[in-house]
């Protein structure tokens, strides 16, 4: 047996234990406001940062392009309160023009 597959099953092992020990929680620990309140904003955060990541960086460098100004175009159309649709679609538009002509 060489290093992947040890590397693969102490993973495994390690996703399984983790998975055992959330599921393990206590429901009154799970209850309690605070924890609550953070548990809603996680997914939001996570998000939020593969956005970014995804957005602003190629491999190992931080840039700027045409994925930025689709970006920028729909954090206008959310501020204008435009559908969801309209966002995502004016988003593209704009990304693949910049794109396509910068």
């Amino acid at each position: 047996m060489n290093a992947f597959w040890i590397a693969v099953i102490g993973s495994s092992a390690l996703a399984f234990i983790t998975k055992f020990l959330g599921a393990s929680v206590p429901e009154s620990f799970l209850s309690h406001p605070r924890i609550l309140r953070i548990n809603s904003l996680i997914p939001i955060a996570l998000l939020t940062a593969l956005i970014a990541v995804n957005t602003f960086a190629v491999k190992t460098k931080l840039v700027l392009d045409h994925r930025a100004l689709g970006i920028a175009a729909a954090l206008a159309l959310l501020i204008a309160k435009a559908p969801f649709p309209v966002v995502v679609v004016g988003a593209a538009v704009t990304s693949a023009l910049a794109y396509r002509y910068f």
